[in-house]
């Protein structure tokens, strides 16, 4: 992969644009917006400053891993990689997580909120799909949490299935989540090898792996929906390049099961699209529709319409939290909260990415990611919460540094792993 020409006033300008946009999220509200429902905006944290005494460990680790993960991924054979790049990511999630203790996963699983509670109250799966958008409504008897009703019912049947294998302990859940989220940057990399080249995909590695949203990865049912969404794309790729109809097929099954684990995951159309256009064939589509109707079939058949759900949740939202989140303040501050987890590196290399829309696979995929993003935004259902919320699209974006020159990549690494280690280590994030 060819390095477009920058420099660096140009790429300092642009990562000072993000570091602005950062800024304002913060001061605006203490201007301006007196209920902004947040301890330090934009991102749902509080200001909570620690130095275990693990800290020393996780910091070397990460400097370790900034070092290291350029050589290993220009130098290893391709299973060897893959493998690397997700027992590396793997080790610094629970590293950054573990400088809280095992209540850095365990506690966010531990909440009233969360899936988990009410997951392990679910008696009977018919009973629950039949009676969920009933339950969605605040003023409903005995409705639905905060998470499990502002998510389709496949987000609250994982953890149903977590219980049922009997795995119920909060931190287990979270190593559960862990594991597989951090299969997501072995699908990113394949779909990156399938549409472009294995050089293209192994320069993507070390970025993947050390993004700031790592600290996010972990602890939330996000994380795994981004593995879910990601292993679909992936499949399309495949079936795209390859003419597989299984692949066709088993990419609609994941892709319409992301549409039962979050509402907002069917703008993944806009990466599905944007997959076939880079293959420059839409013959998969037919296939993929197919295994996308089949979830959509099973989860009518069973008594859950998600078209008559959505309504409903938008009225609980507007009944609720939304009522005290302004429009006009998180329509651009959700852009803040996302910088948090891309880091300024990723805004460094935006003009480096504009140069080569037109031929590189990265910078179509984060391209399309961006635009999922703004869609979303713009929306007005995402309000907040960003920093977990957009996980699904924020992994195609975070390895456009790559596009930069070579001898700003270490640097730039370490820039990211410091901000992962800055938000773990100053704030009190509530994911």
């Amino acid at each position: 992969m060819s390095t477009p020409v920058i420099s660096a006033r140009t790429a300092a300008f642009s990562a000072a644009g993000g570091l602005l946009l950062v800024v304002a999220a913060y001061v605006v509200p203490r201007w301006w917006y007196e209920d902004i429902d947040v301890e330090f905006p934009p991102l749902h944290a509080s200001w909570d400053p620690t130095f275990p005494p693990g800290a020393v460990a996780v910091i070397a680790i990460g400097i370790a891993l900034a070092l290291v993960l350029p050589s290993l991924a220009a130098r290893l054979r391709w299973p060897a990689l893959l493998l690397v790049a997700f027992s590396t990511l793997w080790l610094w999630i629970m590293a950054l997580a573990m400088t809280q203790g095992t209540d850095g996963l365990a506690s966010t699983f531990e909440r009233k909120q969360e899936y988990v509670y009410d997951a392990q109250h679910v008696t009977s799966i018919s009973t629950m799909l039949h009676e969920f958008i009933d339950r969605i409504p605040l003023d409903s008897a005995d409705n639905w949490h905060v998470h499990v009703a502002g998510h389709p019912p496949g987000a609250l049947l994982y953890f149903v299935g977590l219980d049922r294998l009997g795995i119920t302990d909060p931190f287990w859940i979270g190593v559960v989540c862990v594991t597989i989220a951090c299969t997501a940057v072995v699908a990113v990399m394949i779909t990156f090898r399938t549409l472009g080249t294995e050089k293209l995909a192994r320069s993507t590695m070390p970025w993947i792996v050390l993004a700031p949203s790592a600290v996010w990865m972990g602890v939330n049912g996000d994380a795994v929906f981004t593995a879910v969404a990601a292993w679909g794309l992936a499949l399309l790729a495949l079936a795209a390049t390859r003419s597989s109809i299984p692949a066709a097929i088993a990419a609609g099954l994941l892709l319409g099961c992301c549409v039962y684990l979050s509402y907002g995951l069917v703008l993944l159309g806009i990466l599905a699209v944007t997959v076939l256009l880079i293959a420059r064939t839409w013959r998969p589509l037919p296939w993929a529709l197919g295994g996308a109707a089949i979830v959509a079939v099973a989860f009518t058949a069973g008594g859950f319409a998600w078209w008559e759900a959505y309504p409903v949740l938008r009225q609980r939202y507007y009944d609720g939290i939304a009522s005290d989140r302004h429009y006009s303040y998180w329509v651009w501050a959700n852009l803040g909260a996302w910088t948090c987890t891309v880091g300024l590196a990723v805004w460094a290399a935006f003009p480096a990415a504009r140069r080569r829309l037109r031929t590189n696979v990265l910078v179509q995929l984060a391209g399309a990611a961006m635009l999922t993003i703004l869609v979303a935004t713009l929306s007005g259902m995402s309000k907040g919460e960003t920093e977990r919320i957009f996980l699904p699209f924020t992994i195609w974006v975070v390895a456009l540094p790559a596009l930069l020159p070579a001898r700003w990549h270490r640097g730039l690494l370490l820039s990211q792993v410091a901000l992962g280690l800055g938000a773990q280590l100053l704030l009190l994030t509530r994911w």
